[in-house]
């Protein structure tokens, strides 16, 4: 099982999940070709009301802890609770393009 559809699994089995999208983000930073550390998360869950936003990246962040431990670098994480996403349009914000951060990257100064 691909570390994307494991990070789905848990999301979908810890969560009462309204709607869910994990999508690899890995290409867009400089890392090999087909890894798997960058994933951008939206889900909606009814679990999330009464809890701000920190609650809710500490539930992920502990659901996914194997994860991090093993290689997946960086997750941004979009939670809400159906109204919240329905007040937000349904949308999940874009993600920035990557501003470097390798070493071998001329944008990066040392």
């Amino acid at each position: 099982m691909s570390v994307q559809q494991t990070i789905e699994q848990k999301l979908t089995d810890g969560f009462a999940v309204e709607y869910l999208a994990v999508e690899n983000e890995s290409h867009m930073h400089s890392v090999p070709p087909n890894s798997e550390t960058h994933f951008k998360v939206t889900l909606v869950s009814g679990a999330f009301e009464g809890q701000g936003k920190v609650k809710r990246h500490q539930a992920i962040y502990q659901a996914l802890s194997e994860e991090l431990a093993a290689g997946v670098h960086a997750l941004a994480l979009h939670l809400y609770t159906p109204a919240e996403w329905q007040a937000q349009g349904q949308e999940t914000p874009a993600s920035p393009n990557c501003m470097g951060g390798s070493k071998h990257d001329p944008a990066v100064k040392e």
